[in-house]
This record gives structure tokens, sequence and C-alpha cells, in this order.
């Protein structure tokens, strides 16, 4: 039973992987074989066959559900109820409307909207909206979050920004929302959001500074309800009915352990059903089911049959699951703790276990987290040592009680500040560490040291005494195991995906320059949320030079964020002047050149130029003969002023300048410089039209090839190596839409 189950897990996890789905076909084959080899020797094939089959069939369903291809950009009225809380920013509000239908066209199940500046919308309202349809997309950059799996994951088929609406019915049997604004009216000392994220799930409204304090110590698993909020309530009452059994104070009657299963489920069930009964809710509750009977009846089967047996019910119920890091690193926590506490001989204080389990899960979680490209932090089994027990005995119970007794103000809305005090002292204790000892995001590892990192956890984690412990010790040592180098003479390019607005990093050798920092606009900080991670993920641990080409948002908006978070020698700007004293940018110069590596950079700016974009700082660089030519926001004039000051125009890549604006790439630019191919750095659904359509046909006119961060992600060239452009989406997976090539009549709307 085990190994059939085994098998089939095997099966719905192999989806994860997959880099296209199977035709329907080759599916109901794969099922047919399936089934037949149940009565073989070979059934564990069977089962691995249809636990493949049943996972590409749902996922194929998922995909045949997103917004059709021809409605992305349009704009369409369209019906339907919101659900979920809508989560209210500075201005706008992100909500998420399901049996959406419009009378031109077949919509998805579920569509996930933005309306700025728009009204209060509350869950359960019915809404007709004037929305302009997005297909499922995101920024795609090296090692960094993929929006388009988790979209898929949650079914969700579309996105879209709200114009303009009209409220249908008013809110039906929204009592969630409605416990959320209770909540959050009460004077709970400044940590209202936390609470109601802690209570219903509704993480939304936390700032960005506590999400980054969570992270930074390894704590957000206790503001984002989860399979540990569920297991901490559903033993809290299993504790108290065995307590009370074994002080005699339970009535003798009632056998305690049913009871206690019973109510433990129970409990954690409504608790669910506050936080909304999301997927990871489910998947709690379903573990816990397990264990649970597992307590009451199997505990002859061992402590991985439950384990197993949730994994499998929740991948049939489910298998998009396996899509979401938050899945693989719930089930792993859980494999970790069974794989260190059972087979022990003797027995722990329950001091000691409480201290090795924070100790066992930070080491054991280490070489998915590598995988998964998750920031690592190294101050997570103390702060949880603290903050577990904190949140779990103190917190969460007031929480709870607080919320429930809200209908009596006199007895609910002291229990909620109460537990607002505690929680904000928790933040206080934890915004001290976290700025002492930030979360340290390594840098991408080669699969064979990532395989002597995961075999290494695995011997470490050995029951004392075990002679293969310090054989796992030294294998972790491939966390610093010595990465691929950028050959001398050569540069890696990176154009990272940064919507509307460009960031581009060169390396060589020995030495890292950054152009330009990714755009900031209000709450949006692409710098700090993209750029620096991303940096980081790359291995870069410092700047030699920030290049800032002028000091519009687009370009110059995350160099702080990226200044703050990276050690910086040289900041040079083509507008030195506009930017923040604190920067301490230097004015580009023309003229200035250097040579790193073997690698030769220099600089050049219009002196006279009129406007912003015309006093971009433009780099140019060469590498073994190959040249690429950074632009910024140039136009026309300053293309024309180049071209004077250059002997020879000639370049082998291009920046498209302003990202492929109508002003820019002349064709008396085109013609001199002659690039092999161009670089687009733009947002998918950006309010200017870029790249315009001009442009797009003067640049095929010219046989060049088009490389587009909105359509294929992050991009890479190795300068010096004469080699192509690889843009992220060539890394195929079956819930990506591959990179085409950009069409002149494309819709465009919005920023990303």
């Amino acid at each position: 039973m085990r190994t059939g189950m085994f098998a089939l897990a095997l099966g719905l996890l192999s989806l994860r992987f997959l880099s296209a789905l199977p035709s329907v076909g080759w599916l109901a084959l794969m099922a047919v074989l399936g089934l037949a080899s149940l009565r073989s020797r070979v059934w564990p094939l069977g089962c691995f066959l249809l636990g493949l089959s049943w996972a590409c069939w749902v996922a194929q369903a998922a995909l045949d559900d997103r917004l059709a291809p021809e409605l992305d950009g349009r704009t369409l009225w369209l019906e339907g109820r919101v659900v979920g809380l809508p989560t209210q920013g500075t201005r706008s509000i992100r909500f998420e409307l399901e049996e959406a239908t419009s009378r031109r066209a077949r919509l998805p199940t579920r569509l996930q909207l933005s309306w700025f500046d728009g009204p209060q919308v509350n869950s359960g309202e019915r809404w007709r909206l004037a929305v302009i349809l997005r297909r499922p997309h995101g920024l795609l950059n090296p090692h960094g979050p993929d929006r388009e799996a988790t979209l898929l994951a949650r079914r969700t088929g579309g996105t879209g920004t709200v114009k303009a609406g009209i409220l249908l019915e008013p809110a039906s049997a929204a009592w969630r929302d409605a416990i959320r604004q209770r909540v959050l009216a009460v004077d709970a000392q400044g940590r209202e959001t936390a609470l109601a994220a802690l209570v219903l799930g509704d993480g939304g409204g936390l700032p960005d500074r506590d999400w980054r304090t969570l992270q930074a110590t390894g704590t957000v698993h206790l503001l984002v309800i989860s399979g540990q909020h569920i297991g901490l309530l559903a033993g809290l009452v299993y504790a108290l009915i065995a307590g009370a059994a074994r002080l005699g104070a339970w009535p003798r009657k009632l056998p305690w352990l049913p009871w206690a299963c019973g109510l433990a489920m129970g409990s954690a069930l409504a608790y669910g059903l506050l936080a909304g009964f999301e997927v990871p809710v489910q998947r709690a509750c379903l573990m816990l089911a397990v264990v649970l009977l597992w307590r009451l009846r199997f505990r002859h089967l061992g402590a991985t049959f439950p384990l197993l047996l949730a994994l499998v019910g929740i991948l049939l119920a489910a298998p998009l699951a396996s899509l979401l890091p938050g899945f693989w690193l719930s089930f792993a926590a859980v494999a970790i703790l069974v794989y260190t506490f059972s087979g022990r001989l003797g027995g722990w204080r329950p001091w000691q276990a409480w201290t090795r389990a924070q100790c066992v899960i930070a080491v054991g979680l280490l070489p998915l987290l590598l995988a998964l490209g998750l920031p690592i932090s190294l101050t997570a089994p103390l702060a949880n040592l603290l903050a577990v027990p904190w949140i779990s005995l103190l917190v969460l119970p007031l929480a709870l009680l607080g919320t429930l007794l809200l209908p009596l103000p006199m007895l609910g809305a002291p229990l909620l500040w109460l537990a607002g005090g505690l929680l904000d002292g928790l933040f206080q204790v934890l915004s001290w560490v976290a700025d002492g000892y930030p979360a340290w995001v390594p840098e991408q590892l080669p699969i064979w040291a990532w395989c002597l990192v995961s075999l290494g956890t695995l011997l470490v984690l050995l029951p004392r005494g075990m002679p293969l412990r310090v054989p796992g010790a030294v294998m972790l040592l491939a966390l610093w195991a010595p990465r691929e180098h950028v050959p001398e003479g050569q540069a890696q390019i990176w154009q990272l995906d940064v919507g509307q607005g460009l960031a581009v990093l060169l390396r060589t050798r020995h030495h890292t320059l950054l152009y330009d920092a990714g755009p900031a606009q209000g709450e949006v900080d692409l710098g700090e949320s993209v750029v620096l991670p991303s940096l980081r993920k790359l291995g870069v641990r410092r700047l030699d030079v920030m290049l800032i080409s002028h000091a519009h948002a687009d370009h110059a908006g995350g160099a702080g964020a990226v200044q703050r978070g990276l050690p910086t020698t040289r900041v040079l700007a083509g507008e030195a002047s506009a930017l923040p004293p604190d920067m301490r940018a230097q004015p580009c110069t023309s003229g200035e050149r250097w040579r790193w590596d073997g690698v030769e950079f220099s600089l050049w700016r219009w002196s006279d130029a009129p406007t912003s974009n015309e006093r971009s700082c433009v780099l140019l660089v060469e590498a073994r003969g190959e040249r690429l030519l950074l632009a910024g926001d140039m136009e026309a004039g300053a293309e024309r002023a180049w071209l004077a000051d250059t002997l020879d125009p000639g370049i082998d890549w291009l920046q498209a300048p302003h990202h492929g604006s109508r002003t820019s790439s002349s064709e008396l630019f085109m013609a001199a410089t002659a690039p092999r191919g161009v670089l687009i750095s733009r947002g998918r659904y950006n309010t200017f039209g870029h790249p315009h359509a001009e442009v797009i046909d003067r640049y095929r006119r010219a046989n060049l090839e088009i490389h587009d961060t909105a359509l294929h992600g992050a991009l890479r060239l190795q300068l010096g190596a004469q080699s192509e452009v690889l843009g992220q989406r060539t890394q195929r997976r079956f819930w990506r839409e591959p990179g085409r090539r950009p069409l002149a009549d494309e819709p465009l709307s919005l920023l990303w």
C-alpha cells in the first residue's frame, strides 16, 4: 500500500517539472496503461501513470480556463461577485471576482482585479464593471518568483484593471468581511492589520516593513495562516482535554481520546472557515485530520503513513498545489520533524525537543530554500524560539477570543487591545534582530553542489553517535562552492525584467556595474522588490559603479534601495543634481573611459540637451570587438549629437532608446549604428504605447533580432563571446506562454 501511494504521489508531483503538457490522446493512453498495469507486477508504475495523467488533466483544464488571447488588452463590461477579502492599498483596491459573465465573450471562472482611486469594494457584493482584461502574466527574472505559476495554482484565469463600475447587489452573507472591518476598527495599539492577518488570513494589509521583518527572521509563517496555526489551535484544544483527563477533571463517562480528537478537529475547521478555507488551510485541515485519525486508531502504521496519506489526498484534490512554494515548505517541515524525531532511542525533555525542533527545521529546509530561490534567515531558530510560543500561547488565543467576543465590546475590544500590544512588542524585538542580521540571499548553486548540500543535510540530521554526521557537515561546505566566473575579456549582461523601466547588470571577471535601477512609484519600488534580490541571487555582493542614465522615476526610482542594500563604490548620473543628496552622485562626463578585466567602457552625454531624456548618460561597452550601447532614454536629437561625436558608431547590440518610443531609434541612427539586435525593456501593458509600431517596423526592416523583456522575461547576453541573447522564457514550463516577437498591433494599456 505504501509503495502504491508513494508511486501515485510521485506521478502527481511530476507535473511541477513538465515543460509541456501531453496531448489529450497521450493522456488517455497513459490512463489506460495505468489501469491495465494495476493487475500486473508493475502495478507501482500504473499508480505513477494514473497520478501523472490526473495531474495533467487538471492542469490542462486550468489552462483552458485562462482568458482567451484575443481578449488580451481589451476592455469589456462584465458582471460578477466579489469573493475573498479585498485588499485596500493607499490608492487602489485589489479583489477577486467569480461568476464573471459578459455578453461578448466567455470569461475565466476567477479574475484578479485592481481598481485605482475606486470606491470601497466589499466581499459578497455583485458589480457591473468595465475592465481592461489581461492574460496571466508577471515579471520573470533569474531565480525569481513566477507569478504565472502562482495564478494558475490558484485557478485565476485572468487579471485586469477596473475603469468604471456600478454596484448591482450589496454584500450577502459576507460575514468574514464584516468581522475584518470590526477588527480593523478596534484599537489594537497599531497592530490591527496584523491581527486581521492572524485571525482571518488577510495578509494584504500588512506594511512592507513588517513583511521584510518577518522574512529576515524566518517568521513569515506566523502571520500567514497555515498548517502551524491550525495545528497550534487543535493542539491546544487536545492538550486541554488530555490535561483535564489526567487531572481527573474530565467526565469519566466520556472517553477523553475520541473527544479530544473530535473537538481538536472541530476547532481547526472553525478556524479554517474563519480564515476563508483557502488551499493552504484546506491542506492543513486534511493533514490534521489524517494525524488525528492515526492517533485515534492507526498508530501501529508508523509516523510516515499519515504524512504520505495527507500528501496523496491533497494532490488528488489540488494537483496544481505543487506549483506553490508553500506546499513544498509545509510538507518538508513536517517530513523533517518525522525524520529527526522518530526512531531515536530514549526521550528528550520538552525544552530540548522544542529547541532542537527549531534547529533541525532550519537545517533541513536549507536545500529546499536554495532550490526555490528563497531568502535564508540565519536567525530563524532563535527568533522562532521566542515568536512561536509568544504567538501560539499568548497572541493567538487572545486574538481569537477577542474576535469571538466583539459583539460584547466591553470584553472583545480589551482582549484585542492586549493581543495587539503583545504583537507590537514581538515586532519590535524581531525588527531589532532583522536590522542587525538580515536574511541571506545565496547565489544559485551548481547542481552538483546542491546535491552535496542535500545529502549533507540528511546526514547531519541523523541521530547523535552516527559516524556519518561528520562527513555530512563537511558536505555542507558546498554552500560556498566556486561559481562560474566571467571569462577574461568578456562581460555578462543581464537586462532585468522590471516592467516599464530599465535595469541592466554588467559583470566582468572582477567588477560589477548597474546601469539604472528600475522604477519606483508610490508604494511600489522595484529596486527593492526585484532589482536588489535579483542582484543578490546572481552573486553580486557589491557594485563598483551604479550609473543612473537620468532622473526619471522609471530609471532612477530604485537606486536608493539598491544603494542601501549593496555597498556601492561610485554613483554616476546623467542628472546628478536631480538625485537625492545622500546618493552622492557624480556627474556623467563625456569621454570618460576605463578598462575592467579586458573590457572597455566609455561614457557620453549631450551637454546641450534640452530635456531630461536627452540628458541620458550613454554607456558604450566593448568586449573582444563586440559592442553594446546602453542608450537610456535618449531621443532623436541626442542620437544625432552622439553620431556627431563618435568616430566609429558601429555596434552589435542596442538597448532600445526610450523603450522603443516613436521619438527615438531614428532612421539615421539605426543606419549608422547597424546593430545586430535590439534589447527592449518595457511594461507589457504600459500606457505609453512602447514600443511604437513604426519603431518595430524599422527594426524589422533592418533585420534586427528583437528581444523584449515584456515577452521574453529578463535577457542575458555574453558580450565578447558572439553568443545569442537568451530570455528567461526560453526555459519552458507548461504554464508559461513562450516568448514571441512584438507585434505592431499588440494591445497595450496599463503597466504590467
